[in-house]
């Protein structure tokens, strides 16, 4: 385990250690997966060298994990290689089951979310899989390190904090709806491209940061801010289905996209909405303007992602489902 969080190979091969982020991008694309030069992403497999402590083998299956590091808030990327004949195969973290897809030939892989709030020590996710001759079974570690995150304090309209009686309801109600669309994500992985930032500019709040409205402390921010001006379009940062597009009460106009398998976007503070509930997007599709609707001190594009009901700061997508 490195001093940053992240998991590392035991052994690693020639040249790891002083390979440059493009480099390191090689290593990601020879097992599937793509970063970004710049940043490295941690990667832990069989084929990288000798498995480190902890990680396990059984006949047929062999796991490799990336991610930009194992702390809350993070996206974390199972590939498991198996047999060409598995027909299906199920994740379980976090007491949890997380959904697999067939990524390629032999190859299954499985998002796993590490809440923003995941309590730091040692889980060990369970692999099965259907083999040609029999079950197969396979558990890796996941050590999630410790993660600090930075408190803001920010003024916003006094009914922000403590909302008037006659907000209750239709709080309620914004809740219930929400809840809803969080527990009927489709079964099918609806995107197969790369995720796309959604604005041009960069992120200006970082993702878990705890939030203090009018000294009074709230729940942490479970998205990325972007400082984008308003009126600036907003993009569908990957392929799926509306399955909301309306004015909620903290978020304002919001669109939330289901991309299946448990994985939502939920983009809010939007000045207009250009896409119904029902809707078929594509990955780069305008979903409609920056604006500052909502809880909100300034125009900006609040972008949030969940996977299998975990919080996940979006720009770790970005880094390690990028192009």
């Amino acid at each position: 385990m490195s001093s940053g969080g992240g998991i590392v190979p035991s052994r690693k091969p020639a040249g790891w250690g002083n390979s440059s982020a493009c480099q390191k991008r090689r290593t990601l694309k020879a097992v599937g997966l793509k970063g970004t030069c710049g940043r490295a992403i941690v990667v832990a497999s069989a084929v990288l060298g000798a498995l480190p402590a902890g990680f396990a083998q059984s006949a047929g299956l062999t796991v490799t994990i990336a991610a930009r590091t194992i702390q809350p808030g993070e996206l974390v990327v199972l590939s498991v290689s198996a047999p060409s004949t598995t027909q299906s195969l199920r994740v379980r973290v976090f007491d949890r089951p997380i959904a697999a897809f067939k990524a390629e030939e032999g190859v299954w892989r499985a998002l796993v979310g590490i809440d923003l709030e995941q309590r730091p020590g040692h889980y060990v996710a369970l692999i099965d899989a259907n083999g040609p001759s029999g079950p197969l079974h396979l558990e890796t570690d996941l050590d999630v390190r410790p993660r600090t995150f930075p408190t803001r304090k920010l003024q916003v309209p006094p009914g922000f904090v403590n909302p008037p009686a006659d907000a209750l309801a239709r709080i309620q109600k914004d809740t219930a709806f929400l809840r809803d669309v969080y527990g009927h994500s489709s079964s099918d992985r609806l995107w197969s491209e790369p995720f796309v930032r959604p604005v041009p500019g960069e992120a200006n709040s970082r993702f878990g940061t705890r939030s203090v409205f009018n000294g009074v402390p709230r729940s942490p921010h479970a998205g990325t801010d972007f400082l984008s001006p308003a009126g600036t379009p907003i993009k569908a940062p990957n392929a799926g289905r509306i399955v909301a597009a309306r004015d909620l009460y903290f978020l304002g106009e919001t669109v939330i996209i289901d991309h299946g398998l448990g994985m939502f976007s939920v983009l809010g503070h939007l000045s207009r909405i250009d896409v119904e509930e029902g809707m078929t997007v594509a990955p780069g599709t305008q979903l409609g303007l920056v604006g500052a609707t909502g809880r909100v001190t300034g125009a900006h594009l609040h972008w949030a992602l969940s996977v299998a009901g975990a919080r996940v700061d979006p720009l770790s997508a970005l880094e390690l489902l990028a192009k």
